[in-house]
């Protein structure tokens, strides 16, 4: 199993990366000094991508990587998002191309970086012709604001239209074990190279009647693992492009997550967990 992938050919990481959305904002905030330890741990443990949005915590959670991780350490990417909007409850597009100039610029602040790895459209504004969406990040990247572009919540569709105008180096959509939804797009994205860094890549996993009575604990059971490992090593597993980020505030569960990275399942246990 590769643990390495090249996003747009030339940013190598370690598959395994790390979101930093529950390191601020609600619920369950953490302090800030453990908020800041977790980040700085994600990296020493060998963390390569670490994955945020101007609209995590109104950027705060951009402020808060940056603090965590400068000087960036040679070699870590970190990849951002622009184009939604979170006021409260409710998750708004935003892909007026000026909207989306305007978020790099203000990511690019609070990064403290000249460039942005990884600047990935949050979500298609349904109300913006995706071609202006899609070209206004071209001429960030042209600009030499953006290194790669990336998408995330997609279809095939939209990707092939977007590849149009310009390279796309990653998408980020909804999959896991359980939810497959997504699978025509991880598909296209293997076939043309594209890392996909699934989101919520740990769904809540149904039980039996008693925790062995299911093909994950059974895995585990077998294994020694969690049955969270066992969820992030399938994905690993799935596909070369795909690039689990799972996130959390405690130092517990990321030393857990991470360790996933060294588990290898078996033929037998992908049939199972199939």
């Amino acid at each position: 199993m590769e643990t390495t992938f090249a996003i747009g050919g030339d940013m190598k990481v370690h598959r395994l990366g790390f979101g930093a959305m529950r390191l601020t904002g609600r619920p369950a905030t953490p302090e800030r000094e453990t908020a800041l330890t977790v980040a700085r741990r994600a990296v020493e443990l060998g963390v390569t991508l670490v994955d945020t949005a101007d609209s995590y915590d109104l950027g705060a959670n951009e402020e808060l990587v940056a603090e965590a991780l400068r000087p960036y350490r040679d070699g870590v990417v970190v990849a951002t998002k622009g184009g939604q909007v979170n006021l409260g409850r409710e998750w708004i597009p935003l892909g007026r191309p000026e909207y989306l100039r305007q978020q790099a610029e203000l990511s690019l602040r609070r990064l403290k970086v000249d460039r942005i790895d990884l600047y990935q459209l949050h979500r298609v504004d349904p109300k913006v012709p995706l071609a202006d969406q899609i070209g206004a990040l071209r001429r960030l990247r042209d600009e030499g604001k953006v290194r790669h572009v990336g998408l995330s919540e997609v279809t095939v569709e939209q990707l092939v239209e977007a590849s149009r105008i310009m390279p796309i180096a990653s998408v980020q959509n909804r999959y896991n074990l359980t939810d497959r939804a997504s699978e025509p797009v991880l598909e296209h994205c293997e076939r043309h190279g594209i890392a996909f860094l699934p989101w919520l890549p740990v769904a809540p996993l149904s039980r039996g009647s008693d925790t062995s009575g299911d093909a994950v604990s059974r895995v585990a059971a077998r294994l020694g693992a969690t049955r969270t490992q066992v969820a992030l090593a399938w994905l690993l597993h799935r596909s070369p492009v795909v690039l689990p980020i799972p996130g959390t505030s405690r130092l517990a569960h990321l030393e857990e997550n991470v360790a996933a990275a060294g588990i290898t399942l078996d033929p037998a246990d992908l049939d199972e967990l199939e």
